[in-house]
């Protein structure tokens, strides 16, 4: 079946742009052909620094015909509604079918050619593309990132005429703006028009620029006895950045590795879009030598990824980039010799001149509400009271500094430099280094105590001001970023066993902070661990049944929840759910007529059914072992005398008739089912789980 070839080619696309906008052009077309009834065998686009490139395999070479049933009013209907609906349909009354007193239309249309199709649908996705900055140029109202040049676009291999803005789609391409032939390229499929641009320098796929990137720079990095420092994100940009990237190594100036390595290669990166190197470890060495914060040790040198392939094999731009990137680095040279001549003190008296928020004060306001709660929290966490306070008092500190006005990135990491210059302990500026972390799912959790009681303190403050003052994440929007500093907790108690009263600490920092209590945060923190164990593979009912006994200790109510989760896989756990469910089915109905008679539950009546008896038993003993687990928080013995009760249940219900004509009999049965229903909620709302 024919292809649909299309490319949409510009000034340069903004590299950050380029995978969204391929994103864009596929839903975009896809929704349009889609809703003309058009189906197709591949769909795939491309990006790269000067095209947008779109190519569908298998399109019909028309719409189908379509036929649609339209549903009107009754044969009965006043006329007035007969005549609305055959205006709506533009049909006659002699044209409408009726069938069980209903009139209906039936409308059918023609396919059509599938090159008018997408004449139309380029022109609109063309005037709609959701740019996140677009302009306009000549006289045209267009709209684009940068100004479009030509459009290429091809079905079954010929040309599909359309015009936009005075700009006449054709079949012509260019190559390499710099390594190219400058001859136009006449493309007659996608094969033909990637095999050109390959043999005119632009290799249309993201995925080839990035491979071609990381294995010449690695080649050239091993020709010197050096490795690449890995940087993903900079990968993704660079390959946005050229059509034949190839990758040249230089030297920089050695003096410059005395600057922190972070400093170096934020550098490199922000300004330049260099990657950094370093010296390839001995024979049996580490292949990742660090720094503070685990940044690599780097070699006198640095990769840059250009757009040519020069004659002289790089030296030239070498040289040339290795000059800038002096001027670069003598910059933050400048900014680490003064910012040491500063100091904490002074940044933190310019913390007082600036504004955190409007309603929660200012910088240094907020210190010495983190400072206060770090010495509360060190006690829970092992760490030394004073360390804990002094770090918090020094840990945004850096933000006044000078290199960190510049590298806003390096906050926290040049606060760990300086204050270990100053001669604080190095607890003290590893807590100041780390106390943002984790700052994602896939970042680190600190574990030096000190560092985790300044962590904790820091999120738990900003949780509890912006829900205090009602500015709480909704839907999407999140814009103070508290869904990441709940998960941040979460994470630092859980992989801390941090043992603490969450709503205690929560009510704790909302008192001394004068903020008044928030109101929402502890179920916000429920949410948020819902989310990270889902994550894991456990059910969020599960979370939910645990949460719904009002404990508010992370610690424990994972391990109830782990211990849950492996209860219920089993048939036992299973059976006993669905027995919990039986009675509390019946315990509700009764509930409904009047209150459910409580109390203890009798043995040895008369007649009395020996599952009754046995069941009554089963329940005491299981209430003794379950109390007795829960004290030392075993879970796992709890979720045991649980399985205990599984075979008498399924007894009772089979033998017993729990609805007695006989009131004492009636009551006795309704009191024990109660009494399963309060032991097993012991461990859990079973009510809460699925199943």
């Amino acid at each position: 079946m024919p292809q649909l070839l299309l490319e949409i080619f510009s000034e340069e696309i903004p590299a950050r742009m380029q995978q969204g906008a391929a994103r864009d052009l596929d839903r975009m077309v896809s929704d349009r052909l889609k809703a003309a009834g058009l189906t197709w065998d591949a769909l795939t686009t491309y990006a790269g620094p000067r095209r947008l490139t779109l190519v569908i395999d298998g399109l019909p070479a028309a719409t189908p015909d379509r036929e649609e049933e339209i549903k009107g009013p009754k044969a009965s209907a006043p006329e007035q509604a007969l005549e609305g609906f055959l205006r709506k349909t533009g049909l006659t009354r002699d044209q409408l079918t009726e069938r069980d007193g209903v009139l209906y239309a039936v409308l059918s249309s023609k396919g059509r050619a599938t090159t008018d199709l997408i004449a139309e649908t380029v022109d609109q996705v063309i005037r709609a593309f959701p740019w996140p900055k677009s302009m306009r140029w000549g006289s045209g109202s267009l709209r684009w990132v940068r100004p479009i040049k030509r459009i290429l676009c091809l079905f079954d291999g010929k040309v599909v005429p359309f015009e936009i803005d005075g700009i006449q789609s054709d079949a012509i391409t260019e190559g390499h703006r710099f390594l190219g032939s400058g001859q136009l390229l006449k493309a007659s499929d996608f094969v033909d028009y990637r095999t050109q641009l390959e043999r005119e320098f632009v290799l249309l796929d993201v995925a080839d620029r990035k491979l071609r990137i990381l294995e010449e720079a690695k080649a050239a990095c091993a020709a010197r006895g050096l490795v690449l420092v890995d940087d993903d994100g900079l990968l993704d940009e660079v390959a946005g950045l050229a059509e034949w990237p190839t990758p040249i190594l230089g030297d920089m100036d050695p003096q410059f590795l005395a600057l922190p390595p972070e400093v170096v290669r934020l550098s490199m990166k922000v300004h330049q879009k260099y990657f950094a190197v370093r010296s390839s470890p001995p024979s049996g060495g580490s292949t990742r030598e660090a720094g503070e914060g685990g940044a690599p040790q780097l070699a006198p040198n640095f990769l840059v990824v250009a757009n040519v392939e020069a004659t002289d094999g790089g030296k030239a731009l070498a040289a040339g980039n290795s000059r800038v990137l002096s001027a670069r680095l003598n910059d933050a040279r400048f900014f680490w010799d003064e910012d040491q001549k500063v100091g904490f003190d002074a940044w933190n008296e310019k913390l007082k001149g600036v504004t955190f928020h409007a309603k929660l004060g200012t910088l240094a306001e907020r210190v010495e509400r983190i400072a206060a709660l770090a010495r509360e929290i060190a006690p829970l966490v092992g760490a030394d009271a004073d360390q804990a306070e002094t770090a918090a008092r020094l840990c945004k500190a850096d933000l006044a500094s000078g290199m960190v006005g510049e590298f806003p990135e390096l906050q926290g990491i040049m606060g760990g430099y300086y204050a270990r210059l100053a001669g604080y302990p190095d607890a003290v500026a590893d807590a100041v280094r780390d106390h943002y972390k984790p700052q994602g799912p896939a970042d680190t959790v600190p574990t030096a105590p000190v560092t985790v009681a300044v962590a904790l303190a820091d999120k738990l403050d900003t949780l509890v001001g912006f829900f205090a003052i009602d500015e709480k994440p909704t839907g999407s929007k999140d814009p103070f970023a508290l869904r990441r500093a709940a998960l941040g907790v979460i994470r630092l108690v859980l992989e801390n066993g941090v043992r603490l009263s969450l709503g205690g600490v929560l009510f704790g920092v909302a008192v001394a902070s004068k903020f008044g209590a928030p109101t929402g945060i502890l179920a916000f923190f429920a949410d948020r661990l819902t989310v990270l164990l889902r994550d894991q593979g456990q059910r969020h009912d599960l979370v939910a049944a645990v949460f719904a006994l009002g404990d508010d200790d992370l610690v424990r109510i994972v391990r109830r929840v782990e211990a849950l989760a492996a209860f219920l896989a089993t048939d036992d756990g299973a059976n006993l759910l669905a027995g919990y469910k039986r009675a509390s089915n019946i315990l509700r109905a009764e509930e409904k007529k009047g209150p459910v008679p409580t109390g203890m539950v009798q043995t040895g009546l008369p007649n009395q059914p020996e599952a009754e008896t046995t069941l009554a038993f089963a329940v005491n003993a299981a209430r003794t072992a379950v109390e007795t687990a829960l004290e030392s928080e075993d879970f796992a013995a709890a979720m045991t005398a649980l399985a205990a009760l599984r075979a008498p249940v399924d007894a009772f219900f089979e033998a017993v008739m729990v609805n007695s004509e006989v009131p004492e009999e009636r009551d006795n049965r309704l009191k024990l089912l109660g009494q399963v229903r309060d032991v097993m909620g012991q461990v859990a709302d079973f009510g809460q789980i699925a199943g």
